[in-house]
């Protein structure tokens, strides 16, 4: 039987990370904050926490991690207490981009024991030159133990000859390229970086007068943290006993120049709407979005002279529908959201095809129409993005079923035309519908079956995300100019994997 993933259609994040120092409860506030980052990554999830051993005046770490949701790995309060003490803790919700999802010593956070205790590390991101550092490492008589590409950093922090720890792990991140937003555990602190880019979001916060560090501030809102900054780009943030009481982390500086690059995918996709990233509201820049795609394409005139309804698919583009609406009436085409489209909150991220001619029930798993509200009507579709077009075709069909007039798809994001290298998951180049299409929209809007399809402009999309001159976003899987070097061997994802 083959296991078909409903989000197929969709570009995917890597990982959700998490940590906090010197809390009695630091377990359990990283298992609540994962569970407010669970949309970031749902293929496994892991916890290490740092307990002092006072017997032996020695620190020991402990670790559980599984495949499955965050609830799936720690089923009971028990779990956590027993078997995760300590005052420090890091965790990770994993969605593999580099290393086989199958392979269980893949889970994060990695942990080692070397000359200078103990180290774990939870890894969002990708590192695009970490097929040259496996193969020095190799080599010189590393051995590996995953497939991940987050390994790497403990290896390259062991065997750095440096005797300041905080400089053994300074040396190993000058050494890698790419994206990285870090964890780090050892046994006197909570370590947090970010790559000189700043591809990948990470926040500062505090709760109970200790740090806490998350992907996502939403992460926060779970544990009623106060969310302090974000971690600058290319810096390294040192949180020790020492630092508690002066409340003031030691901050270290990458030597690479920062160079903001922020995931722009971030925005329209990723994070949750209730986050703030990047130092901005998800939701604010969503509306944004929403109102700028209406004003390159509103609502058209229907032919029945009943205005035409407008309905997202739940749940990442339900705030920029709300933008698009209101943009819409707003310029005097007269419109009204409809909840058109439920989703089924209860199914996985996969399911069991019964047969392989029925890969439409992929999406009626996920979603049912609620026909009296699209039947003879003039339907606009909100949607965040389109990657390989199969589910959007799937849902046009499902959607017909409820005879619509017309159907007319309005994406606040521009076609997608690269795969990602820096910590999401998009197919090869090819499977790109846009790709296949020749960029053409005519072409796309035909394959897709609908009558007009109109994707965000470029301009539009990055005229919404907020601006400075320091602040740059990633655009290159729109087209554009990719921000760093990428190996030849990465464009090919699975030529590690187990």
């Amino acid at each position: 039987m083959n296991k078909i993933n409903i989000n197929k259609d969709k570009p995917r994040c890597a990982c959700g990370i998490f940590g906090i120092f010197g809390h009695p409860q630091a377990s359990l506030l990283t298992y609540y904050g994962l569970h407010a980052l669970q949309h970031r990554g749902q293929e496994a999830s892991g916890i290490v926490a740092c307990e002092f051993d006072n017997e032996k005046k020695k620190h020991h770490f402990h670790a559980v991690k599984g495949i499955g949701l965050v609830t799936d790995v720690f089923r009971d309060y028990q779990t956590v207490q027993d078997q995760l003490k300590g005052f420090s803790s890091i965790g990770h919700n994993r969605y593999s981009t580099a290393g086989s999802t199958n392979n269980r010593a893949n889970i994060q956070p990695f942990m080692v024991n070397y000359r200078n205790g103990n180290l774990a590390i939870a890894h969002n991101g990708n590192l695009t030159n970490f097929r040259t550092l496996r193969t020095e490492l190799q080599n010189e008589g590393t051995i590996f133990q995953t497939t991940s590409d987050s390994e790497i950093l403990l290896h390259l922090t062991a065997r750095s000859k440096e005797k300041n720890q905080i400089d053994q792990i300074r040396e190993a991140l000058e050494k890698v390229e790419g994206a990285f937003s870090l964890v780090i555990l050892t046994d006197t602190a909570l370590i947090a970086a970010r790559d000189p880019y700043g591809f990948r979001p990470l926040a500062l916060g505090i709760k109970d007068d200790r740090y806490v560090v998350a992907s996502e501030t939403c992460a926060f809102d779970m544990i009623n943290a106060t969310y302090l900054r974000d971690i600058e780009p290319g810096e390294i943030l040192v949180i020790n006993e020492d630092t508690v009481k002066t409340k003031t982390p030691k901050s270290y500086k990458l030597s690479k120049k920062a160079q903001h690059h922020h995931c722009i995918f971030e925005y329209i996709y990723f994070s949750r709407p209730d986050s703030q990233i990047f130092g901005e509201s998800v939701d604010k820049v969503r509306r944004k979005l929403g109102k700028a795609l209406a004003q390159e394409a509103p609502v058209p005139e229907s032919s029945d002279g009943k205005p035409a309804i407008v309905i997202s698919v739940p749940d990442s583009s339900n705030t920029a529908t709300l933008g698009y609406v209101s943009e819409c009436n707003k310029l005097g085409h007269k419109t009204k959201l409809e909840i058109g489209l439920i989703r089924n909150h209860y199914v996985g991220r996969t399911f069991i095809q019964p047969e392989q001619g029925q890969r439409e029930m992929k999406v009626k798993t996920k979603y049912n129409t609620v026909k009296g509200v699209l039947k003879g009507r003039t339907v606009v579709v909100v949607d965040d993005s389109i990657v390989r077009g199969t589910t959007s075709k799937q849902l046009v069909k499902l959607l017909k079923e409820a005879e619509p007039r017309e159907i007319h798809f309005r994406i606040t994001s521009p076609p997608i035309v690269s795969p990602c290298y820096w910590g999401m998951d998009f197919p090869s180049k090819k499977e790109l519908i846009a790709v296949q299409c020749k960029e053409e929209v005519e072409k796309i809007r035909q394959e897709l079956g609908v009558n007009s399809i109109h994707y965000l402009s470029m301009e539009k999309m990055l005229e919404a995300a907020p601006s400075t001159e320091q602040r740059h976003y990633c655009t290159a899987c729109f087209g554009g100019k990719f921000p760093t070097e990428v190996e030849t061997a990465t464009q090919n994802k699975n030529d590690l994997e187990a």
